[in-house]
């Protein structure tokens, strides 16, 4: 999928899903689980064990309209290997000019990590389709409604302690969209293989958002 398909479907949706496991079977139903409730961009971290090899087998098997992107992505060369594995989107907790470019040069979405105001800016003007903003909640909502002050044509993603009670605010106070992990993603109800849970979990947050 090109890089504007993606962005219209992150920013349509607002919520990228940052999974940590390695059942690729069980990812595959989490994925249709969480695509039923509206969400439809899955984020599969590299500190993930085979973080590549699940990135290529969801990649295959995945909806037409359900993005597999790769998250903890630290360098250029690993961008490369995950956008040769399918992945449809890059993410990355720091700020690498070169990774930003790899993921460009591909016509592929990426969002690198910043944190102050310098970074946030030189991210965007390297090239980044979003500015991921790590760790979120050390600064909270307010401070994207700070930033979007200078800078109205940034676009910005929290990630770090997102939850479905707090996504809401911060989208509220400027960010285009959010990455959520633990709060979204039931551990208990994903061993029990009650898959309807997440499903009206992220129905709840898709419409919070709204």
């Amino acid at each position: 999928m090109q890089r504007d398909e993606v962005l219209e479907i992150i920013l349509a949706t607002k919520v990228i899903a940052v999974i940590r496991m390695a059942d690729s079977q069980k990812l595959l139903q989490v994925t249709e689980a969480i695509k039923r409730g509206g969400v439809r961009a899955i984020e599969i971290t590299m500190t993930t064990p085979g973080a590549l090899e699940i990135i290529a087998s969801l990649a295959k098997k995945k909806a037409a309209d359900v993005l597999i992107g790769a998250g903890t992505v630290l360098d250029p060369e690993t961008a490369t290997q995950v956008m040769d594995a399918g992945a449809d989107f890059v993410v990355s907790p720091i700020l690498n000019f070169d990774l930003i470019h790899a993921c460009r040069e591909r016509d592929v979405f990426v969002a690198p990590g910043a944190f102050t105001p310098t970074e946030i800016l030189a991210a965007w003007d390297r090239g980044a389709d979003v500015v991921k903003v790590f760790p979120a909640t050390s600064v909270g909502p307010k401070y994207f409604k700070d930033i979007k002050g200078p800078f109205p044509h940034v676009r910005l993603m929290p990630t770090g302690g997102i939850t479905l009670e707090n996504a809401r605010e911060f989208i509220a106070c400027g960010a285009c969209c959010v990455a959520i992990g633990t709060a979204l993603l039931d551990k208990e109800a994903i061993e029990r293989g009650e898959w309807d849970v997440l499903t009206r979990k992220s129905a709840a947050l898709i419409d919070s958002l709204k």
